[in-house]
């Protein structure tokens, strides 16, 4: 079978699943993470993450960091700074907004390149879409809570950093060995963090156990289910079940963390969701 062949459809059905199981696993491991800000806070539990990533991806990327020239090194050490900021400030709006908000504004990351690549009509409607729910979810009320808010955009800011870094490492760094640094040289930002949480309050086994749960769960399994998925599922299949992942952690954040959201939050998410879902399926025709 030549290189353009399709892939077998069993092949693909193993794909959706693994999709299906790498968004689930993501949110739940959020979830589970959020279980330990108590003890270790958001920044320790992201911490304890950066170590997990590191540990995976430098085992899958080995990286030849002694090959590496400046053009390479300066978007792995943004990708660096930007993977650390990205995943403590969703956390920190996690912690004050609930799972499902957070992943929706930062979701307007990856949601923000997409529009801003196109240059057709639908585009600009899914950008009016995805910009309505953004203001419904934000709008004045007693209860908003700015700074989780603004946590929340820093995330989506960062998340569209992070891709295009991603794609300056990808096309410099051979294999995941951009990837694999990154995470690694991450961690290492972090670990002042995890000694300070560690003097400050010694951490409980349940905090820490649950600490490295979201980072299997929400690094090592969403990175390694990808893997899997992107040689099985077309790109552009796989950019439209990424669109679901707000949803997830909506419906996550409901029943495992019981954070209950009204009529104009989960329809703020169903038009971010639905503009995503409309740009892609509209570019694939």
């Amino acid at each position: 079978m030549g290189p353009s062949a399709p892939a077998p459809s069993h092949g693909r059905s193993a794909g959706v699943v693994t999709m299906a199981a790498s968004g689930l696993s993501n949110q739940v491991g959020a979830a589970i993470g959020s279980l330990a800000f108590p003890v270790l806070g958001p920044a320790g539990v992201v911490a304890v993450r950066q170590y997990v990533a590191a540990v995976v991806l430098f085992a899958v990327g080995r990286p030849r960091v002694r090959d590496f020239t400046w053009a390479q090194w300066w978007p792995v050490l943004g990708l660096a700074v930007v993977f650390g900021t990205m995943n403590l400030s969703l956390y920190s709006a996690i912690d004050r907004i609930g799972l499902g908000l957070a992943v929706t504004l930062e979701f307007l990351g990856p949601l923000a390149i997409a529009l801003t690549a196109a240059r057709r009509r639908i585009d600009a409607c899914c950008a009016l879409i995805a910009a309505a729910g953004v203001v419904t979810l934000m709008r004045p009320q007693p209860s908003t809570d700015y700074p989780g808010m603004a946590l929340g955009l820093l995330a989506a800011c960062c998340w569209a950093s992070y891709i295009l870094l991603n794609r300056s490492v990808g096309r410099r760094v051979p294999g995941a060995q951009g990837s694999a640094t990154a995470a690694a040289l991450s961690a290492l930002m972090f670990l002042p963090v995890g000694v300070v949480v560690v003097l400050r309050q010694p951490p409980t086994a349940g905090a820490v156990g649950c600490a490295i749960a979201a980072g299997v769960l929400s690094s090592a399994v969403p990175y390694l289910a990808d893997l899997f998925t992107l040689r099985r599922v077309p790109a552009q299949a796989f950019g439209l079940f990424m669109s679901v992942n707000p949803l997830l952690a909506a419906l996550v954040g409901r029943i495992g963390l019981g954070q209950h959201l009204g009529w104009a939050q989960w329809a703020s998410i169903g038009a971010i969701v639905g503009a995503n879902t409309l740009s892609i399926a509209v570019r694939r025709r």
